[in-house]
């Protein structure tokens, strides 16, 4: 339930304003001025501020100025109600950091409508910033992990690059899209656990090294294992190895038993790996890599995604 701090010194209109608020399921903390309001406020911690601006003592102007100034003030949207609407009274609550003013009298419809759109705008920034400090973290560990394999330099990053443009090509929705940001990156986490002699290894793989770096993919669904905000990347994780036809790794999925995400990652992840220098081969061509993912398609690859990937990767040769 979200907690309003109410700023208004005519007691009808407060109380009117209170009940209009508690109807519509808001939890409110109601003061006949902005010098008890600012008070209460540390102990309310509200996720709105909504008030008058001629009050005694202190008015709307200085409480939005304080309240500005608190550790925490900065980001609690503002709602101004007043029966003020001039200019000059408009552009100083713009000024100091006001979100909203709705002019007396107002419809209760209007007071709710404003308080949603300010409570909403609040909750996508918290998101945005959460989803962004979230992505920071997972970077800084996928490159750690990166960092110990000297022929990988860049690759979860270019990896999720191009898995976006894939993903945006398949109009997944924009919940799928966030995924799969830190789901690429975190798609190799599980190397983490491979020896640097083995994943550094100029020539041929023996098949007891290449069943050790086919753990990854396992080690690194564990390793993410009760994370909460990291458990809907586990299908990259786990099956970015897997192919169409069934012959790939850990689970021996085929066709569309293979998660969307694993089949969009594999087309992904191969691609780079081939147009980049590895320990194996050296960088090839963009047209002949394009040439093979083509070659793969109902064997390998997804054939309907490879085939649009594909398609992505010449627009930007001619472009």
């Amino acid at each position: 339930m979200a907690k309003i701090l109410l700023a208004e010194d005519d007691e009808t209109l407060r109380n009117l304003t209170r009940t209009v608020l508690e109807i519509n399921g808001f939890e409110v903390f109601a003061y006949p001025d902005g010098e008890l309001a600012l008070e209460a406020f540390p102990g309310v911690s509200p996720d709105l501020v909504v008030s008058d601006i001629n009050m005694p003592k202190l008015d709307g102007f200085g409480l939005l100025d304080a309240v500005r100034r608190l550790p925490h003030g900065t980001v609690i949207p503002f709602l101004f109600l007043s029966a003020q609407s001039e200019r000059d009274d408009v552009t100083k609550a713009r000024r100091l950091g006001a979100d909203d003013l709705l002019s007396k009298p107002f419809e209760p419809v209007d007071l709710i409508t404003a308080v949603q759109a300010r409570l909403e705008r609040r909750r996508m920034i918290e998101l945005f910033d959460t989803r962004q400090a979230h992505l920071q973290t997972i970077t800084l560990l996928a490159n750690v992990i990166e960092a110990r394999d000297a022929y990988t330099r860049g690759h979860v990053e270019r990896v999720q690059q191009f898995a976006l443009e894939l993903g945006t090509a398949l109009s997944w929705p924009a919940t799928a899209l966030a995924t799969l940001e830190y789901g690429a990156l975190l798609h190799d986490v599980g190397k983490i656990v491979i020896p640097e002699a083995i994943l550094n290894k100029p020539g041929q793989l023996t098949p007891e090294e290449m069943s050790v770096i086919k753990g990854h993919t396992v080690a690194g669904a564990h390793i993410i294992q009760g994370v909460s905000h990291l458990k809907e990347a586990r299908p990259y994780i786990l099956y970015h190895h897997e192919r169409w036809d069934g012959r790939g790794y850990p689970e021996g999925l085929g066709g569309e038993s293979i998660p969307p995400e694993g089949r969009l990652l594999a087309i992904v992840d191969v691609y780079d790996a081939l147009t980049t220098n590895r320990p194996y081969h050296k960088e090839l061509p963009t047209r002949e890599v394009l040439l093979f993912l083509r070659s793969g398609a109902g064997a390998h690859f997804d054939p309907v995604m490879v085939e649009l990937f594909c398609k992505i990767q010449e627009e930007k040769l001619v472009a």
